[in-house]
Order: structure tokens, then sequence, then C-alpha cells
């Protein structure tokens, strides 16, 4: 069972009943769900996820202490404790005293406070710069089964993802590195014999796409982990994923020089393409760098986009 599925069921059979019944007044102001680390959280579990931290389990998300009390908030906690500690064949673990849990009850401010160093997920510009979208990721990842009054489901909104020129910033950043790595540098390392600068050169480029291709879909990246897994359900140039990997798992000897980089050509043609479906350049080619610096200039606010061009990387 999938562990969204399996929190979702634990909730519905288990976890509504006990609040339902103990605490029905505060029922329309917290938020229950599944999000936040862990491969279930992504939809990216399986049979080797089942090692560690895997268990029936939910969130209880509640508001500030002015809405709800830390004396309601300790009877939340005991509530949640005693429900079966087993269920569909799995086992829950003991929750710690010191925090750091998973599942149970979470202050909404903590929670985001944790991932976004804000306790009510208002960024500035900066902020959203300096995040890792790993971060960001894990406010707006897995499920929500229910928030009536709509507060925790309408921050995770506002973070859906970045704001139009925190954007354009980073795909300009991407596609200038793309251009540097795949398209200039990895062909000279080959002609000088150095193979290690190769393969790095090729991984650069393959970070910097797959970026690029995430920023395409405006879908946060998740960290290198689960990646190339991400990348295969995306939208748009998702057909690349298999060329990309090929990239860094294939050797850099002379022979194999020549198709990589008409792989690499071949990648930043449909990333172009791309770019001028979506308005977002107007350089007329298919060198990375070129439509890196018109990306750049169509930045609304002059202050973003008079900042270093790899200020967004």
């Amino acid at each position: 069972m999938k562990g969204l599925d399996l929190a979702r069921a634990f909730y519905e059979e288990c976890g509504l009943k006990m609040l339902e019944e103990q605490f029905p007044d505060i029922l329309d102001k917290i938020a229950i769900g599944l999000l936040g680390s862990g491969s279930e959280c992504f939809g990216y579990d399986d049979s080797l996820s089942e090692d560690h931290d895997f268990e029936p389990g939910f969130c209880i998300f509640l508001p500030d202490e002015s809405v709800i009390d830390s004396r309601t908030a300790f009877r939340l906690e005991r509530a949640y404790s005693k429900l079966p500690r087993e269920f569909c064949g799995y086992r829950r673990s003991d929750l710690s005293p010191v925090g750091s849990n998973r599942h149970g009850v979470i202050r909404i401010e903590d929670f985001l406070l944790e991932r976004t160093g804000s306790r009510d997920g208002a960024l500035s510009v900066a902020e959203w710069f300096s995040l890792p979208e790993q971060s960001l990721l894990e406010v707006v990842n897995g499920e929500i089964f229910r928030d009536d009054s709509q507060y925790f489901c309408g921050i995770r909104r506002a973070l859906a993802y970045f704001p139009p020129d925190v954007r354009k910033k980073k795909l300009a950043g991407q596609l200038l590195l793309m251009g540097q790595s795949g398209q200039y540098n990895y062909k000279r390392c080959i002609e000088r014999g150095e193979s290690g600068a190769a393969a790095l050169a090729a991984g650069e480029f393959v970070r910097s796409a797959m970026s690029a291709i995430f920023l395409l879909n405006s879908r946060y990246m998740p960290y290198y982990k689960w990646s190339f897994r991400a990348m295969r359900s995306l939208p748009l140039l998702s057909e690349l994923e298999g060329e990309l990997e090929w990239l860094i798992s294939s050797p850099n000897s002379k022979e194999n020089a020549p198709e990589k980089q008409k792989t690499i050509e071949r990648i930043c043609e449909l990333v172009a393409k791309e770019l001028s479906a979506q308005g977002l350049s107007d350089y007329q080619g298919n060198e990375a760098e070129g439509h890196a610096y018109s990306v750049n200039n169509k930045i609304t606010d002059p202050n973003i986009r008079n900042l270093h061009i790899l200020y967004g990387v």
C-alpha cells in the first residue's frame, strides 16, 4: 500500500472518529493530511521504502495558540498517541518527546518555519531565491485530507511555485550554465583528453538542463535522489529523461563524445523551442547562452533583472 493511501485510510477509519468525538469544536480550525519529508509524501514510496519511517500516520496541523491553545494541543497529542498501534499490517512507532515527528500534532507555524524560515509562509524576494526547492516542495507536496477553514491550503497555494520574475531569473542562470558546460566546455575537455573534467561538464549540463526543464514546467525540482523519477511525470520535455540519464551514465571516450555532443545539442534545441513557445525568449538559435540573456531581459522588476545572471542558481 502506498503511504498516502495508508495515511488517508488510517485517518478515515481511526482518526476521524477520535476527532469528531473528542474535539468537535475545533474541527473547522485544523487541517489534516500528510506532507513534508519522506518518499510517501511525494508518492515515490515502494517496497524498499518500508525499511524505515514507514507506518500508519497522518498530520494534524494547528493554527497558532491564539486560535487553539497549548492545553488543547496537548490533549490532541494524547488522543493521537492512543490511536491503534497497528493498522493494515503496519505498526506505528512511538512519537518522539523532543519533536521532529513526521506525524501527529504539528503547529502550522513550526512546520513552515522549519522549511521556509517564515512562520506564515510570506517570503521576501531574497528568500524565494535562497530557499532550496526541496524545502518549498515539502510544503506543497502530499495531500490535505481536510481543511475546513482553508487557512493552511491558502498558504500552500501561495507557495505553489516561484513568482514569475524569480522563475525567469532562475531559468536564465540554468540556461547559461547549460551553454557553458554542455555546448562549450564538454567538447573542449574531450579534445584535451580530460575525461574526468568531461564527466563533470556532462554532469553540470544534466543538472542545469533538468532544472531548466522543471522551471519550464513550473514545478519544483526534488533533490537528486528523486529528480529523474519526478521528471518522467512532467507534462513538458519528459521525453528527454532517458537522454539526460545516458549523458551521465555512459563513458566519456573520444569515440562516444560525438554522439554525446549531438545529444546535448538536441536537448538544447528542444529546450529552445519550448522557451519560444512560452514567450520566454526572443533569441533565434539553439545556443542556450543566447536564450539565457533573452530570458533575463524579460524580467519585469528591474531590481531582479539587474542582478547577476547567475544570482538565482
